[in-house]
């Protein structure tokens, strides 16, 4: 019952349907934790992750991925010495945002919030097991962008031996200018440290598993 309601919610969203608006946000969220389904078919060092069909890839800066799906675009980062060194984060839910909720769900942590930006915007952003996402949209798009970031969250998978490997070996990784995935919450801090690293960074096919 579950892989039928998540494939039902794919299905919805690459056929532009409404019927998704019948669901409210808990269940989209719940449903997606629960689902079994878990297609990885992006390849990255020491994570990979699922891509709904209808996002594409629009750049790719090491950890941070930028995709799109033509009308928004979507910021994903992974933190992998966050994760390596398992660190504790705790979020308590905002009574002032437009939906705030506390995702915890079999030793994963993470938070879901959503708050008014501008131009009857809203910043929804979603940190879930080391990685975060962020995307600027409409109302009337919140639960379609729910649903696309939820299966994409949900989905990233770490490599511990490669990470393992990699931050002891790459010093320029060392050096770089890292974003702290716990730092903010409620703000587009993200999104232009995002933005700036975008500005210089190639569009890269995504490494898609055979």
């Amino acid at each position: 019952m579950k892989k039928i309601f998540l494939l039902g919610v794919i299905v919805v969203m690459m056929s532009g349907c409404t019927s998704i608006q019948n669901s409210n946000l808990n269940d989209i969220i719940n449903n997606m934790l629960n689902s079994n389904v878990k297609t990885l078919n992006i390849n990255r060092k020491g994570y990979r992750y699922y891509l709904p069909k209808n996002l594409v890839l629009k750049s790719s800066d090491n950890f941070n991925e930028v995709l799109t799906d033509n009308k928004y675009n979507y910021y994903l980062y992974v933190d992998i010495v966050s994760y390596y060194n398992n660190i504790k984060f705790n979020y308590k839910e905002n009574d002032q945002a437009y939906y705030s909720k506390m995702i915890n769900y079999k030793d994963k942590i993470g938070y879901i919030e959503i708050n008014n930006y501008k131009n009857n915007q809203y910043l929804i952003e979603i940190m879930y097991n080391y990685a975060k996402i962020e995307v600027i949209g409409y109302e009337e798009d919140i639960k379609e962008i729910v649903a696309y970031l939820m299966s994409i969250i949900t989905s990233v998978t770490y490599n511990d031996n490669v990470i393992a490997n990699y931050l002891s070996n790459d010093e320029e990784f060392k050096q770089e200018e890292m974003f702290d995935i716990f730092e903010i919450v409620g703000s587009d801090n993200y999104l232009e440290f995002t933005t700036d690293n975008e500005e210089n960074a190639g569009i890269k096919d995504p490494d898609y598993i055979n």
